[in-house]
């Protein structure tokens, strides 16, 4: 029996922040399924094609009591759970996947389909809260079977998930082993669970209150990681970033109370690659740990969930904690933009004139579009190091959710040949985006009499598509940038294999696009 697991420990300081490590450990046991094997679990999960076969009933031992209910259902049984109990009395759900709409009938759904399926079957299972849990993928060819399996496995880091709760502790017992049982051969997992790690952590300090992730308990929470992860970590505070003339970050962070804003700088280098030569990526994020929306103050509804406009910069830190989890050969740096944008005597106010870093000077329009103020002066200090690639991620607008809704995401690159690419990633990786113009005339609608650029339009018509062509100033034109418009960030209903809440949203985006079309990208690119 092969098991995969994280070490746990208790968390103290700065770690007592960060979300405890995957609690439940993955056991395979590969070939024919056993009694025993199913009487040693809480509650079993099986899996088959929308047409169940023969040898589900036949091979799997107690499954045959659900078969009356599967036939009598017919039709309407696939595409959900069916409930029961195995002869041996555990509880089992079955879940047939929905058919296809096309032809080959007995082709998996695509990716977002395959997610949302996994995660509706998964929360089947762990409605009575088992402790161990057994996953049998039945009746698919072998590649359908490692993407049913590691959905299943996506799913279940999703739905097991606890959020950060500062209340007594639940006494529900979490769940401890995953069995994978009847696979044709061992699975390697590493990166699916860095996957749902990743995805967690995004999740986790996305739900953290305001004045739990503080700016300065971000930097001791980034410190913590750099040291775990062996990462370098360098703190570029306010008066750093005075002498960096990085006035479009510090005109945001004036309003704070306390001085405590900076942009962290993390640095990843694989094994063999030399320390100082220019990264291979650059990963930037907004981390507005919380948006009041400065002198433009938003109404109280507006602002309600305005903790979570940080999750940019959570996205950027999990895809650098993935990638370093998985050991990637990819060299990277990873930009952090964490402050508040608070309102009071000291804060910017409309018709101010800045200048960022690089020398362009900006005139402000409204003080909430802070977010592209201070990855102005981020991306800009990124660009001085000569990535070979950029891709920035922002709860920026809301002009994005407003065209897409909270299922898509909206992507945009200075490099239009991408634009192909980056739809496909998304595809594949069950987390979809969309492209937007990115042509040279919407800076019309950014010109200014009295700075080189205004921040963005007094109206808020294609605000996203502005506020890229603003982010665009700050990017070195001979350097490819992505930026994602995170408007699947959050989203109550949940999406894919996630429940309601934060989504996680761009960690399985970022490793579809800079892992499996890594050569696409590079040629696309250039």
């Amino acid at each position: 029996m092969i098991g995969v697991s994280r070490k746990r420990v208790k968390p103290t300081g700065a770690h007592a922040l960060l979300p405890p490590a995957t609690g439940w450990k993955v056991l395979q046991a590969p070939g024919r399924v056993t009694r025993a094997a199913l009487s040693r679990v809480d509650h079993v999960l099986v899996v088959t094609p929308h047409r169940i076969p023969e040898s589900a009933w036949r091979n799997i031992p107690g499954l045959k009591s659900l078969q009356a209910l599967q036939k009598r259902l017919g039709k309407d049984g696939t595409g959900r759970a069916l409930r029961g109990a195995l002869a041996g009395g555990v509880a089992v759900t079955l879940g047939a996947l929905p058919a296809a709409r096309t032809p080959p009938r007995q082709a998996l759904p695509a990716p977002f389909a395959l997610l949302k399926f996994a995660g509706d079957v998964v929360a089947d299972a762990l409605a009575d809260e088992p402790r161990s849990l057994a996953i049998l993928i039945h009746g698919f060819p072998p590649e359908d079977e490692d993407r049913v399996t590691r959905a299943v496995l996506l799913a279940l880091g999703a739905r097991a998930w606890k959020p950060p709760a500062f209340q007594k502790e639940s006494k529900a017992l979490p769940l401890r082993t995953v069995h994978l049982l009847g696979l044709r051969e061992p699975l390697d997992l590493s990166r699916t669970l860095a996957e749902i790690e990743g995805a967690n952590l995004v999740r986790w300090l996305t739900a953290l209150p305001a004045n739990k992730l503080s700016a300065s308990t971000y930097r001791e929470l980034l410190a913590a990681l750099a040291r775990q992860h062996g990462w370098e970590f360098e703190w570029l505070g306010e008066p750093a970033l005075r002498k960096l003339n990085a006035g479009a970050f510090l005109a945001v962070a004036q309003g704070n109370a306390t001085p405590e804003a900076g942009i962290a700088r993390l640095r990843y280098r694989p094994n063999g690659a030399a320390r100082r030569q220019p990264p291979d990526l650059a990963l930037v994020g907004k981390g507005i740990i919380f948006d009041t929306g400065g002198t433009n103050l938003k109404t109280a509804p507006h602002m309600l969930d305005m903790h979570t406009d940080m999750s940019g910069s959570a996205v950027a830190l999990a895809v650098l904690h993935a990638l370093t989890a998985i050991h990637a050969p990819l060299s990277v740096d990873c930009w952090l933009a964490i402050t508040e944008n608070r309102t009071g005597p000291a804060a910017y106010k409309q018709r101010d004139v800045i200048t960022a870093c690089n020398g362009v000077t900006i005139e402000i329009i409204h003080t909430d579009a802070e977010g592209r103020m201070v990855l102005a002066d981020t991306l800009a200090l990124a660009g001085r190091e000569k990535p070979a690639l950029i891709v920035d991620y922002a709860t920026l607008t809301g002009a994005c959710v407003y065209a897409l809704s909270e299922r898509y995401s909206g992507v945009f690159t200075n490099r239009e040949a991408l634009n192909d690419l980056l739809v496909r990633a998304g595809r594949d990786s069950g987390e979809r985006v969309w492209p937007f113009p990115n042509d040279p005339d919407f800076d019309d609608d950014l010109k200014s009499k009295l700075a080189d650029v205004a921040q963005c339009a007094a109206t808020g018509e294609a605000d996203q598509i502005l506020a890229a062509r603003f982010l665009q100033r700050f990017v070195p034109a001979d350097t490819p940038w992505v930026h994602v418009d995170l408007a699947s960030a959050l989203r109550k209903d949940g999406l894919g294999q996630m429940p309601g809440g934060p989504t996680g949203f761009g960690v399985r985006y970022s490793l579809s696009l800079l892992l499996d079309h890594a050569s696409d990208l590079k040629q696309l690119a250039g």
